[in-house]
């Protein structure tokens, strides 16, 4: 069995687990709609999660953007405007710094 994800619009809609002949049957909607997702991360990037986008150019999944200032680099992972510091801290975007948690 592996994981397949439904896409719409580019979007993740659902994940669920099949055969590959499943799919292929219609028996799910168009099998062209349907992409081949890692619960193991090993490929595609990541695990594809209801929300995600996904890239067909580049074939990986990308998690919804955290906070609207957070920039998608070269590796399809969201970046923060400055760096995380090191410690327990979390983001806070209307101050756009990190706060450290106590």
């Amino acid at each position: 069995m592996s994981h397949f994800a439904e896409i719409k619009d580019g979007v993740v809609q659902r994940v669920i687990v099949a055969e590959q002949d499943f799919i292929n049957s219609g028996l799910v909607g168009d099998s062209f709609n349907w992409v081949q997702t890692s619960y193991n991360h090993n490929f595609r990037k990541q695990y594809a999660g209801i929300g995600y986008t996904y890239d067909k150019v580049n074939e990986v999944f990308i998690s919804q953007q955290p906070y609207p200032s957070w920039n998608l680099d070269s590796n399809h992972d969201w970046q923060p405007p400055t760096p995380k510091p090191d410690g327990d801290f979390i983001w806070n975007e209307s101050t756009q710094v990190w706060d450290e948690v106590s």
